[in-house]
């Protein structure tokens, strides 16, 4: 039994050193969140500036959505991944041998997922999150 227990914890680590890597790689590559955001192409150069060109418009539109969408969707990924390599640390040690700011930041990233899962799912159904404002006159605030 001893054996089959350590060969799980090296396969953990092992995983764990995968999925390190692999945050590192996305992280630097062009599909990173970084880099994703850094790439966008201003609303002049679909069309003349003052000319009417409804198509561009469009064009424009559906680029914005979607580079969002895929901002959105690589910040997600990473945290994922994240999350994942925390999950295999502590699987591997002991969640509760984890130091405390390494739990703290696991389930900050899990409550960050769930928050967008459930975001998603109410803007799809037409239901998206109210505006916040500190402004106390507004009566939107908090």
């Amino acid at each position: 039994m001893t054996a089959d227990l350590s060969r799980g914890l090296e396969a953990l680590k092992s995983f764990k050193g995968r999925v390190d890597t692999v945050l590192s790689t996305f992280e630097g590559s062009h599909a990173g969140a970084t880099q994703l955001a850094a790439q966008q192409i201003p609303r002049a150069s679909f069309s003349a500036a003052g000319a009417a060109f409804p198509e561009a418009d469009g064009l424009y539109t559906q680029y914005h959505r979607v580079h969002e969408h895929l901002t959105s969707l690589s910040k997600s990924l990473g945290l994922q991944i994240e999350s994942m390599g925390i999950a295999v640390h502590g699987a591997d040690v002991g969640f509760d041998n984890l130091d405390e700011e390494t739990r703290q930041r696991f389930w900050a990233i899990q409550t960050k997922i769930d928050y967008d899962a459930d975001a998603a799912k109410r803007a799809k159904a037409g239901h998206p999150d109210p505006e916040r404002s500190d402004d106390k006159t507004s009566g939107t605030g908090w």
